[in-house]
């Protein structure tokens, strides 16, 4: 479970980012990521950071389980809200939101996967290693590069994270919100499974 950290949040002043979202209010990479019925019963929200050690160990020991036993069937709705703890995360939550909506979940499920390989390795440009997995995405390298370079979208994403951290005093990653209760910490299927009131 890693704790927050407020120095990304500042490094964009609120007045600056309230601005970019609302001159942006159509912005398809601004719209909520989601897998499962929109009827579902339960609504899960996860706030993950894509350089959090212990959201990739959720997201490849647990989420396969969630997802077929869970999601599939209809039980939850399950919701990705981006919390960066570092600027390599919100480069990579930048470039997973830039993709169509449709391949967003399993785009951060294969950052997960490789994290060792483009957020951690030593000596490599993490840009770089990110594009090659945008490029099996099916993204182009102009829309990659205007990406990365986006002031507008990292400023709407860190007033997300901002607004979160306060309305739902998030102080670790990962963490949950089901059915409006908070959960922090990686946990396997079964203690998962037991929060959701449908299942339990």
């Amino acid at each position: 479970m890693h704790p927050t950290r407020r120095l990304l949040l500042s490094l964009v002043p609120t007045g600056i980012a309230l601005a970019a979202h609302s001159a942006r209010a159509d912005d398809p990479r601004e719209t909520e990521r989601s897998i499962g019925k929109p009827d579902a019963k339960v609504t899960v929200i996860e706030f993950f950071s894509l350089t959090c050690t212990h959201c990739a160990a959720f997201a490849r020991e647990t989420m396969p389980q969630i997802k077929a036993k869970l999601i599939d069937t209809g039980k939850i709705r399950y919701v990705f809200h981006d919390f960066p703890l570092d600027q390599v995360a919100l480069t990579a939550a930048m470039v997973a939101r830039a993709l169509p909506p449709e391949r967003y979940e399993p785009f951060i499920m294969a950052l997960f996967a490789g994290q060792d390989r483009w957020a951690f390795a030593r000596g490599i440009n993490y840009t770089e290693e990110l594009w090659k997995f945008a490029a099996l995405a099916g993204m182009s390298r102009t829309t990659f590069d205007s990406t990365v370079n986006d002031k507008a979208l990292s400023a709407w994403i860190l007033q997300q994270q901002n607004d979160d951290q306060k309305k739902y005093d998030i102080e670790a990653t990962p963490s949950f919100l089901i059915n409006g209760q908070k959960y922090s910490g990686e946990m396997d299927y079964d203690s998962f499974a037991k929060l959701i009131p449908a299942v339990s």
